[in-house]
């Protein structure tokens, strides 16, 4: 059980690290809800809910601590909600209002920026004023998807910022299309975690942000062969999943890896030309439909109580994406 984890949680510091968990997964749900039921009127009212909460919640979020950064998973996701929010709304004053919110995340990101260039969620190093821990590959590649959209609602967006973010993701890149895990492993290339199996989970996401911010480098070639390893090697990243100690599985998999690797895996897809997309919709269609619960949720990791939330989100985007207009037919 999810709620049985004999104290395996997740390193939290209280109350910010929840704070920050509670704001990406509203985030994350908005997301879902706006992609698959932004048009039913019944699911109105709960978007609604969720988008006053981000507004009242957003503005005063910071990091936990000094070492815990889990807000930059918030503002990231935030910002994509918000974009879809963006999108869906009619009213100027009310397009405006999120935009500027937006465009406060950015900054946000900018002020949680790592030394390295990035993103990281942890500073194990000197807890400074700006951050000094490792850049992390795949909070890299969530923050430039996160900061491409904004940009795409008219957000401005700071070049120097995106710029370092993408250098950083290009350092971890391996001849392989693997990714390390982060910056802090650039002398340990073939350790378990950074080999491809144990970097299922994260190159889709590397991939796909480096190809919208205009790496000619991430062809549909990559893309293509990627997808076939995550297809054809999905045991190694399935066997993490709902396990309660990150990083136990094989080649260091975390359960948490499962749906968000697969999320963006469906970016990934979806960004290839139309004609080649139905192969890969049908195949992570059928690995992710068995793996729903019997309440209709899915989940990959017991954290805490928002393993249900964001695991149901991210797998509902990932589906909405392989959804070829034959089915839509």
């Amino acid at each position: 059980s999810a709620y049985q984890t004999k104290g395996l949680n997740i390193f939290a510091p209280v109350p910010g690290s929840h704070r920050a968990f509670r704001l990406a997964v509203t985030a994350l749900s908005i997301s879902a809800l706006l992609e698959t039921k932004g048009q039913d009127p019944s699911y109105q009212h709960t978007i609604t809910r969720g988008k006053a909460h981000l507004f009242e919640k957003l503005p005063q979020l910071r990091r936990a601590t000094p070492m815990a950064i889990y807000n930059v998973w918030a503002h990231s996701y935030a910002l994509q909600a918000l974009h879809r929010l963006d999108r869906a709304e009619t009213d100027p004053e009310e397009k405006q209002s999120i935009r500027e919110l937006m465009t406060h995340q950015v900054e946000m990101m900018g002020k949680y920026e790592s030394i390295d260039g990035g993103w990281g969620y942890y500073d194990f190093r000197a807890q400074t004023k700006q951050p000094s821990g490792s850049s992390i590959s795949f909070v890299n590649a969530t923050g430039l998807v996160a900061l491409k959209e904004a940009e795409r609602s008219g957000v401005k967006v700071p070049n120097k910022m995106i710029n370092r973010a993408i250098e950083a993701i290009k350092r971890q890149r391996l001849p392989d299309h693997s990714y390390l895990y982060g910056e802090y492993l650039k002398y340990r290339p073939r350790r378990g975690i950074n080999r491809p199996a144990g970097s299922l989970g994260r190159s889709h996401a590397c991939n796909y942000a480096l190809e919208i911010w205009g790496d000619e480098s991430v062809t549909p070639e990559i893309h293509k062969l990627c997808l076939d390893r995550l297809i054809k090697r999905n045991g190694w990243l399935d066997m993490g999943r709902k396990r309660p100690i990150p990083h136990e599985s094989w080649f260091a998999v975390a359960g948490y890896f499962f749906y968000y690797g697969h999320l963006y895996a469906s970016f990934c897809v979806e960004s290839l030309p139309e004609e080649e997309q139905a192969k890969f919709q049908k195949q992570l269609s059928k690995i992710l439909l068995p793996l729903q619960e019997k309440d209709g949720s899915w989940w990959d990791y017991p954290l805490y109580n928002y393993h249900q939330q964001y695991g149901t989100a991210m797998a509902l985007m990932s589906l909405k994406r392989c959804q070829s207009p034959s089915m839509l037919n």
